[in-house]
């Protein structure tokens, strides 16, 4: 009997060990089965932790890790935005469910298992799923950012009594696409929303050809010069002209009539290149090589003799100027003493009573006339097209005017507007000043020129009056402070 009790006794221990052990499994897998619902300790959706959290948690808590504003800081300036309005858009359901897919994927009782011995599983890890747009992202960086905070440098100012001119302050200008780079890694992580803007300190900007025209204005005030002046520029980058006509602190209305002295050398040029056989003689270059560089009388004559007509050549280069649409220039006849007056037109610029220059009948033009015809032959030696190419087609070749302005580069008179050029700019330029027969004085100056320069080449013409007489010294300085302070303009980064 002893020996039963002592049995049926060890039979209930065991019953009750193995029913706690039961009871300790069950719990234990009802514990495991919570835990299961979520994600495991660990696991990070685009860095954000989500271990123990529910699907609907863990989308809640990346929405709020993504939604916070991304904090931008332009210098001192501090601006937040919403990522919505940068584009951004977050993929939630892909990355909750790629997660949710490798939370199941593991084995429920080797997971358990694992769980019982307090073996921690694995962590799982999804990387950020969601796009940008780049549009938008610029847009608002152009107009809400760059618009509104980027400072623009004030312009260079003219130097009063001087050929120069002085920078202003400097300003900041927002780097657009560096700007977007780093934008776009602060969207794209959920704790680093903090984003110091790319941004450039940018120099004073080219001041206007209305400052410019201040300066020559002031620059004619200071050599107290008492008679006209008419300066014709052209931007031969841009085709931006100005035209500046004045006299005493007085700007008058451009486009006065001029006489065309040896400048009218340049319209005779392009007559005989225009008739010329192709290739052009021997004798043809020699004759444009006297007239432009030498800067002969006789040889315009031959020129226009041989190559227009032996008794009109005169009006042969008139009705070319005319039809290149220079309205206000002409030749009235052969440059030879005692040369009979052929043509005398009536023009825009002689036909004004405002103001007079008293220009020679047999040769007039006007700054902006001279300059324009410049810039064709510039235009045609580039290209070969142009207003000679349309006006004249087929006869003025690129290669003619390649040689124009060779010629015009031989002309090494020293003074007038090459005497404020740097040593070795090119220059392609005809200079002209007559001395009145009836009081043997000079009472105009002038001066046509291509110039090329490291920040951009230009047409420059200067035409000068006075009815008293200008002296040969005080024409050339005011000539050349006007070529510098023009130089100076086109090439203030160069400084």
């Amino acid at each position: 009997m002893v020996r039963v009790k002592h049995f049926s006794l060890l039979r209930w221990i065991a019953l009750a060990l193995l029913t706690a052990a039961v009871l300790l499994l069950v719990i234990e897998l009802v514990s495991f089965s919570r835990m299961r619902s979520g994600f495991t300790a660990g696991t990070e959706i685009a860095g954000v932790p989500v271990g123990g959290l529910t699907l609907d948690e863990a989308a809640e808590r990346l929405t709020q890790a993504y939604s916070v504003p991304i904090e931008m800081h332009y210098g001192a300036s501090v601006i937040q935005v919403k990522p919505a309005n940068l584009g951004f858009e977050l993929n939630l359901n892909a990355m909750v469910t790629a997660a949710d897919q490798q939370r199941v994927a593991a084995p429920f009782w080797g997971s358990f298992w694992d769980f019982l011995f307090n073996k921690m599983p694995s962590s799982d890890t999804v990387p950020l799923v969601a796009t940008i747009d780049e549009t938008v992202l610029r847009e608002y960086l152009v107009n809400e950012i760059a618009a509104r905070y980027d400072q623009p440098a004030d312009a260079y100012s003219p130097v009063p009594g001087s050929v120069n001119f002085e920078a202003g302050s400097s300003g900041t200008e927002l780097n657009i696409e560096r700007s977007m780079e780093l934008v776009k890694i602060a969207l794209q992580s959920p704790s680093t929303r903090v984003v110091n803007l790319s941004i450039s300190q940018v120099g004073s900007t080219k001041p206007s050809l209305s400052n410019l025209k201040i300066l020559l204005e002031q620059i004619i005030d200071v050599s107290e010069y008492t008679g006209i002046t008419e300066v014709y520029l052209q931007d031969l980058q841009t085709g931006e002209e100005m035209q500046l006509a004045y006299q005493e602190g007085v700007e008058l209305a451009p486009d006065i009539a001029f006489s065309g002295a040896s400048t009218i050398k340049i319209p005779i040029m392009i007559s005989s290149y225009r008739r010329a056989t192709k290739p052009v003689s021997t004798d043809f270059s020699t004759l444009i090589e006297e007239m432009i560089e030498t800067s002969s009388n006789t040889a315009p004559d031959s020129l226009m003799k041989t190559m227009i007509d032996p008794n009109l050549g005169p009006i042969g280069v008139s009705d070319d100027m005319e039809e290149l649409g220079l309205k206000s220039t002409y030749i009235g006849g052969f440059f030879s003493y005692g040369s009979p007056l052929i043509y005398k037109p009536s023009t825009p610029a002689n036909s004004r009573t405002d103001v007079s220059t008293d220009p020679d009948t047999y040769s007039q033009t006007t700054p902006a006339d001279m300059g324009s015809l410049l810039a064709d032959i510039y235009q045609c030696s580039q290209t070969g097209g142009g207003s000679f190419a349309a006006v004249f087609p087929g006869e003025i070749s690129k290669t003619d005017c390649q040689m124009m302005i060779l010629y015009l580069s031989r002309n090494e008179q020293p003074s007038l507007l090459r005497e404020g050029l740097p040593n070795g700019t090119q220059i392609a330029h005809k200079h002209g000043w007559i001395v009145d027969p009836t009081d043997l004085v000079t009472h105009n100056f002038s001066d046509a020129a291509i110039i090329y320069t490291p920040g951009g080449n230009y047409v420059l013409t200067v035409y000068q009056y006075d009815t008293n007489q200008i002296l040969y010294d005080d024409a050339n300085q005011l000539f050349a402070d006007i070529s510098r302070a023009v130089y100076n303009y086109f090439n203030l980064s160069y400084q």
